[in-house]
């Protein structure tokens, strides 16, 4: 996303977000990441707020849209910025890549999650797709 204060606030708007000064550090924190974070990643880039808070502002953010959740089998639960204004739809959801090398989680954003049918009647929820083994960097070594 990369913009100023007064877009932040917008986005924030948008999603259904009342604006604070926490949940305007946290999301310009998750703006400087270039693929997926976790919350230790998050906790350690805003040392002037607790764990806890971060915790409760990214639930929020999840609940909103505003990040999407990544389960990579690693056991941290991995987060990424969705770049839409609104609830995304299964046909807008990208896949995601783990590096079984460096343990890192990218987003392939232009990778949609192919269309998965399922029986009528059941609902659907969240759908994670997730590509497992080495990255270009860790392929080299």
């Amino acid at each position: 996303m990369n913009e100023n204060v007064t877009d932040y606030a917008g986005v924030l708007n948008r999603h259904g977000i009342r604006l604070t000064a926490v949940r305007l550090l946290v999301f310009q924190a998750m703006d400087r990441f270039e693929n997926t974070f976790s919350l230790a990643d998050l906790t350690e880039a805003l040392d002037s707020v607790d764990k806890s808070t971060v915790f409760r502002t990214l639930t929020l953010f999840a609940q909103h849209h505003l990040v999407h959740e990544i389960e990579d089998g690693s056991g941290s639960t991995k987060y990424c910025l969705c770049h839409n204004d609104h609830e995304c739809r299964v046909e807008e959801l990208h896949c995601h890549f783990y590096c079984e090398g460096c343990h890192k989680t990218f987003c392939l954003e232009h990778t949609h999650i192919p269309v998965v049918r399922y029986p009528e009647g059941f609902e659907l929820h969240r759908i994670d797709y997730l590509l497992k083994g080495l990255c270009p960097e860790c392929r080299k070594i």
